[in-house]
Order: C-alpha cells, then structure tokens, then sequence
C-alpha cells in the first residue's frame, strides 16, 4: 500500500509531462547471455570462444520506442552489418531488424511485423495483461527514479545439444514429446516520472515507463530518453504482410524450425562438419 501511494504522489506531483501533445522517445540496448557446449571433437576452445564472442555481438542492438499516452512504435535503428563467424558455422535468426513492434495501449491491441526467413507477416492481436507484482525496492537509472516489479511466467526449458546428429529425431520415435517448461521470473524497473503504461517490445502494464528489463537471459536498457522533440513524430502502425494472430504465426513458426532441423541434421554415418545454430529473435 505505501508503494502504491507513494508511485500515486509522485504521478502528481511531476505532471509536468502531461500536456495534450505528450511524446518521448527512448533509447534501449539489449544483450541476452547464454552458453551452449558443442562436440569437442568438431570445435577445439579457440574456434568455440571465437564463436561465443562474435554470437554475443550479434545480440548486441540497439531499438528505439517512440511514444505518446496511447500508442507506441518499438523497432531497431539501423546499423552495420555484423561480424560473421568464420566457415564451417551457420547461424540463422528468426528474425531481421527491419522488424516493427506497434501497440495501442488504450485498445489494448499490437500488430508485430515480422520478416522471418524471406516472409513478411502482420501479427495482430490483444495485448496480454501481465500480472506485476509491484515491489518497495527503488534506484536511478540516469536522472530518474525508479521502481521495481516482478511477475513469473512458464517458458519452454531449452535443451541446445550442437552436437554431431543430436538435433535429428530418432527414426523409431512416432512422436514428439510435449515440450517441458519452467517458471521464469521477469524483473522491471519503471519510473513513475513518465507516466504512461508501455516499455520496449510486449512488455507493459505499469504505472510509469519501463527503463530496465530483466528476462532469463535476455536484458534490456534504457540508455537516452527525449521527451517532447522539437519535431512532432507521427506514430503509425505497420500495414505490410500477411495478417495472422500471434497462435498462427506461432504454428507456422514451430512448422519451419522442424522443418529447417530436419533439413540440417547430419544424417548417420555423414561427415558434414557443418554446425547449424537457429535462434530466434
């Protein structure tokens, strides 16, 4: 109850952001941690720790979400190409950084436009509520104070195994087994300093924009944050690309991984030393 009434006060007291024609723009970087264990026998420590610096690279972008009190844009700015690993590795995203995260908070809507493995999709559906669990603990991130909340999720437990013919289904097995999950805490840290209920990608739903995500291994921060630019921005949704909901466009995801693992799983007795690494985006 009092960090309720204290986010309350200070929702009041710094109103100044309240005018009509209310924009900002912030600035997020990312990067997601992992560790994967690949065949010895294929990848000596030097290639493996060649590999896991150029793949940390590739996590390593850099979004910005434009904003006002009802809607919001989320995509990647522009950038150079990244380092490639060498030969013998192939890594594919589920993913491109022309991507466009489009929200409307007051309709509770989204429309994702994704562009994966050569196909442009329009995803819309209702934004999900997220069950935050807001939290006394307090800091600052850049100029303005900041709250922490947390809420838990089930999420699919990874099992990435790169080694030779692991990722090829055993030709006596008639059927998949069910996915294991786990529970996930996300945690968030949003200032109540910029009242309005949004944050960079799905994630929203606070009293105050969100400036710092923590999600497994991905982390997401707030580096630079305009508010009211001089020139007014003009926040219009995606409109390009084949329109599904988000449990479609995830069927026809799922579809095109098996089908992508089938296609690169080295067949018995093959000396194909060719890695395959498909990560989503």
């Amino acid at each position: 109850m009092l960090t309720r009434l204290t986010i309350m006060t200070l929702m009041v007291v710094l109103s100044s952001v309240n005018a009509q024609d209310f924009q900002g723009v912030a600035t997020y970087k990312t990067h997601r941690d992992f560790d994967i264990k690949m065949d010895s026998t294929k990848v000596n420590d030097a290639m493996q720790k060649q590999m896991m610096e150029m793949m940390k690279k590739q996590f390593q972008k850099t979004f910005t979400l434009t904003f006002n009190r009802s809607v919001s844009v989320y995509k990647q700015e522009v950038e150079l190409d990244k380092p490639q690993i060498g030969s013998g590795f192939q890594v594919s995203f589920g993913s491109s950084g022309s991507d466009v995260f489009y929200k409307n908070i007051q309709q509770k809507t989204y429309i994702d436009h994704k562009e994966t493995m050569g196909k442009k999709f329009l995803i819309k559906d209702a934004i999900v509520p997220i069950d935050w669990e807001l939290q006394s603990d307090t800091k600052y991130i850049g100029e303005y104070m900041c709250f922490k909340a947390t809420y838990t999720k089930q999420v699919p437990k990874m099992n990435l195994d790169f080694n030779s013919g692991s990722n090829k289904k055993d030709d006596n097995t008639e059927e998949e087994k069910e996915l294991e999950m786990t529970e996930r805490t996300v945690t968030a840290w949003y200032t109540p300093q910029i009242p309005v209920s949004n944050g960079p990608a799905k994630y929203q739903g606070l009293p105050g924009l969100i400036l710092e995500i923590h999600d497994g291994k991905l982390t997401v921060i707030c580096s630079k944050i305009v508010i009211n630019p001089e020139e007014q921005i003009e926040i219009e949704a995606p409109t390009k690309g084949k329109e599904v909901n988000q449990k479609e466009y995830d069927v026809i995801m799922d579809k095109k991984r098996k089908e992508m693992m089938e296609r690169y799983a080295p067949s018995r007795g093959s000396k194909d030393g060719v890695i395959h690494i498909t990560i989503d985006g």
